[in-house]
């Protein structure tokens, strides 16, 4: 299967401390990838580095065959990104906005159909600073498909989402799924990962810690559930 993303002995300091440290892994077409670890442990990072956000002091990194760092125009019409901090101009609308990036790709998909489908159809005229936190998380999403990706990137994604909006997200991403679209994502709702990946990196301090399908992860632990598996391999919980 074609890897849409390849990272090798990625390395990111800031002055002396090292906040991304030798991560390996690679992300097949059509998976849903998931990187875990707890806050500060690098994950929001890992990802800008990814993007070419943010320069990393060594190691390598592909996107869909390509180094992030060149032809980012034409790279990035064919991807999504959604982080965990967002910030829109003043008084700007829902729809205002939604056709700003749309208007920055080839092949945009249809945003009224994706704010009909997130259920955000009747705050079209709404300024985006009078949302609540849920429907501004929903509306990232929204943004991050906008593109009509083949990778899209959702860094803590339900954040700040009910557990209905939640699940009803979840139901998206894996019709998303279905399509071949490949994910990338973090999460600290261990029912997410469990519901939506096919493949787990944990880290800690930047360190990878272990990987592996949720199967695996759970039974190399003993535990019974992906959250007692993660709290053992991050923390020595044992549950056996």
């Amino acid at each position: 299967m074609k890897n849409h993303i390849i990272v090798n002995d990625l390395v990111k300091k800031i002055g002396d401390r090292t906040i991304v440290d030798q991560l390996s892994f690679s992300v097949s077409k059509g998976q849903v990838f998931g990187l875990l670890g707890s806050n500060g442990a690098g994950k929001t990072t890992t990802i800008e580095c990814i993007l070419g956000i943010k320069k990393f002091n060594s190691g390598q990194v592909e996107i869909l065959g390509e180094a992030p760092g060149k032809n980012r125009k034409t790279l990035f019409q064919k991807i999504g990104v959604q982080l965990q901090a967002s910030s829109y101009q003043n008084n700007i609308k829902v729809a205002e906005l939604c056709e700003e990036i749309a208007v920055l790709y080839d092949h945009p998909k249809d945003y009224k159909e994706l704010l009909e489908t997130f259920h955000l159809s009747h705050y079209e005229k709404q300024p985006v600073e009078k949302l609540s936190g849920g429907e501004k998380q929903k509306l990232s999403i929204i943004l991050a498909l906008i593109p009509n990706p083949e990778i899209i990137f959702l860094d803590e994604l339900t954040t700040g989402l009910d557990t209905e909006a939640r699940r009803e997200v979840w139901g998206i991403l894996k019709k998303l799924k279905a399509s071949g679209i490949t994910i990338f994502l973090t999460t600290h709702y261990m029912e997410e990962a469990e519901a939506l990946c096919d493949y787990l990196y944990l880290i800690n301090r930047g360190k990878k810690v272990i990987e592996g399908t949720v199967a695996e992860l759970i039974e190399q632990s003993g535990a019974s559930t992906l959250e007692d598996a993660y709290l053992y391999h991050m923390e020595g919980v044992s549950y056996a």
